[in-house]
């Protein structure tokens, strides 16, 4: 509710510019009033054609021509703020100006030749998404999976405790309570004794959990600390969030999944009935992509680059030595025309054969990737969705369940987590492919927000992946064309929810 709250004090100022330009146009200008109001309607529909034939989000174009249409300046005026990804040329700019990363030895090339002998459909989603970010194919030497946070957090803290060198982390929530002090302690100590240890949080993901004065607390610590994009001003990047979340230790092991470093996130408090969440560890040279993933945005938004020699690639593993499958691990940028996220989660669609399932704690696709859901389910594969049974953003909840019947009707399964609130991000595909990461299936995550994700190809974390969704799939409720609203009122009101589902 408070981020809603914000966004709406977000728009106050256009709202307000709108009604005193009207009051000077039928005060002061009114002998001009019909010329100016021509103009402005000769650009409200440069504008609107420029929208229509920009490459965009179908949904995302209707709710700014909605908007552009009705209250022709401050919808422009929103618009050239948050809608036009040229307002986000200052994060572009910060990003290219940081210190390069040193190159990485091109040697993907046997695992893509080996890929594609035993499955070629595999190996072009793999490649397109190395192509799209930069980050590399990898053999994966071990990767285990957390049905819990609660499971995922003593094994982070004995990680800690092994630290030599250095500990990145960057996450969307930090929040003082157990799961955080408990860290702080250790890296705190660990500082002390030498290894270089930094934080990078999202600053308004953290808004309302972690202040100038914690990120002070940690720096007296000698805890290099930084903030994301931080929430100074309304401005054109207010949207770009840094919803990404990774540990990294010493280059050698490194953490992600949905958990966040907040006590709900582990279960020690309850704020909507049990945490749903996941996460994995991985260890071997698949942590490099980790290591500099953290270090591009370091450079960029901190002031001291990362040493070179901490992005030095690990030393090639002996022959013959253990191989669970292949991952590819990258990050999503909204300062992208290609939304990778959105992409593979529509090229997993196209190429499932048996099932798709699917874990978001959010559901508010695109046409795309929606159509995707639909058609994948009309040919037969079995397609399922698991999300909350409680929700944390009630109004964010409804809009998801705006989606609800058309899925269903095509034979998408749906269903909802009984004991509480599921923010569990992944996707299995016939048990062979599949992700964990951040991304939710909704605007912000797909299309809004820096995100990153993890690629699996035969993977041992599939075998348990799936398992755990099964698990999950039994303590929730499913819904069916007879068991959700319905009615005139309910159709209109999710007509309205969709048109909007891009901004929350």
């Amino acid at each position: 509710m408070n981020k809603i709250i914000r966004r709406v004090l977000t728009i106050l100022p256009a709202v307000l510019l709108q009604a005193l330009w009207l009051v000077i146009l039928f005060s002061w200008l009114a002998p001009w009033a019909a010329a100016i109001s021509f103009a402005l309607s000769i650009m409200a529909f440069l504008l609107v054609l420029y929208i229509i034939t920009k490459q965009d989000e179908g949904t995302y174009k209707i709710i700014w021509l909605l908007l552009v249409l009705t209250v022709p300046l401050p919808g422009a005026l929103l618009y050239l703020i948050f809608g036009n990804k040229r307002t986000t040329k200052p994060l572009q700019k910060k990003l290219a100006d940081a210190k390069p990363l040193p190159p990485l030895p091109d040697d993907t090339a046997p695992l893509y030749e080996a890929l594609s002998a035993q499955d070629k459909r595999a190996a072009q989603t793999f490649r397109t998404v190395q192509t799209a970010t930069g980050f590399p194919l990898c053999v994966n030497r071990q990767a285990v999976y957390y049905p819990l946070g609660d499971d995922m957090f003593p094994v982070m803290l004995a990680e800690l405790e092994k630290a030599e060198r250095f500990i990145f982390v960057e996450y969307f929530i930090l929040e003082d309570g157990l799961m955080w002090d408990s860290m702080v302690d250790i890296m705190a100590r660990k500082a002390a004794q030498g290894v270089d240890v930094r934080v990078l949080y999202d600053d308004l993901g953290s808004i309302g959990t972690y202040s100038w004065k914690n990120a002070e607390n940690l720096s007296k610590k000698g805890i290099r600390v930084a903030p994301f994009n931080p929430l100074l001003f309304v401005k054109g990047t207010l949207n770009c969030r840094d919803h990404r979340k990774m540990l990294i230790i010493d280059g050698r092991v490194s953490f992600s999944g949905g958990v966040n470093l907040a006590d709900e996130y582990i279960n020690h408090i309850q704020r909507f009935g049990h945490w749903k969440d996941i996460g994995f560890k991985l260890t071997g040279e698949a942590v490099g992509n980790y290591t500099r993933m953290f270090a591009a945005f370091w450079n960029a938004f901190a002031h001291d680059p990362i040493p070179d020699e901490f992005l030095a690639p690990p030393p090639a593993p002996q022959p013959g030595g253990p191989e669970d499958g292949l991952v590819l691990s990258y990050y999503d940028s909204p300062l992208e025309s290609y939304a990778v996220s959105n992409e593979l989660f529509i090229d997993l669609l196209s190429q499932a054969k048996n099932y798709a399932w699917f874990y978001t704690p959010y559901l508010m696709p695109g046409d795309a990737l929606l159509g995707a859901f639909v058609r994948a389910a009309r040919r037969g594969v079995d397609v399922r969705i698991i999300m909350p049974g409680i929700p944390d953003k009630k109004l964010v909840y409804r809009m998801g369940r705006s989606f609800y019947p058309v899925l269903l009707q095509a034979g998408v399964k749906i269903y909802e987590y009984t004991p509480g609130f599921v923010h569990a991000k992944a996707s299995i595909v016939d048990g062979v492919i599949g992700s964990v990461g951040t991304v939710n299936l909704d605007y912000r995550s797909l299309f809004l927000h820096f995100e990153n994700n993890s690629l699996f190809y035969r993977a041992s974390l599939l075998a348990d992946l799936k398992a755990d969704y099964l698990a999950t799939q039994a303590k929730c409720v499913e819904r069916t064309c007879e068991n959700i609203d319905k009615g005139f009122w309910h159709w209109m009101v999710d007509g309205i929810l969709r048109i909007f589902a891009p901004l929350c």
